[in-house]
């Protein structure tokens, strides 16, 4: 159900690239020092931060544009495509590809209510 997306060629992030990548995604475009006032306590070192950036980087996540000595980092992958990727992954690899799995999941679970129900039938209805 789930195709393929430019990420699954991609490395999955680790906890702090994530959490570096929701900053970029809020703020579209960043300094280190704009980033690291995103990130959850406690803050990271900035040279910690700046070799996270460079990793992800290197992984193609992100790309930067020069000013003099400084760079600013924004995000080459949508937060959108990068949703999709994971979800799909988790619908994969736990709920047999299964998106019917996942919600009945979640209602056993008492996650989701009757009104967040109908409203995921009025988009799949009003999407057909």
């Amino acid at each position: 159900m789930f195709v393929l997306s430019k990420l699954d060629i991609m490395q999955k992030l680790a906890k702090r690239e994530e959490q570096i990548m929701q900053s970029l995604w809020k703020l579209e475009k960043a300094f280190i020092k704009e980033i690291i006032e995103e990130l959850p306590d406690p803050k990271p070192h900035y040279n910690t931060t700046a070799t996270i950036v460079k990793i992800l980087e290197e992984k193609g996540f992100i790309s930067h544009k020069a000013f003099g000595n400084s760079f600013q980092y924004y995000p080459l992958i949508s937060k959108n495509d990068y949703q999709k990727d994971v979800l799909g992954e988790v619908v994969n690899n736990y709920f047999d590809n299964s998106p019917l799995a996942l919600v009945k999941f979640f209602a056993k679970e008492e996650k989701i209510n009757t009104e967040e129900l109908e409203e995921i039938i009025k988009l799949i209805k009003n999407n057909k």
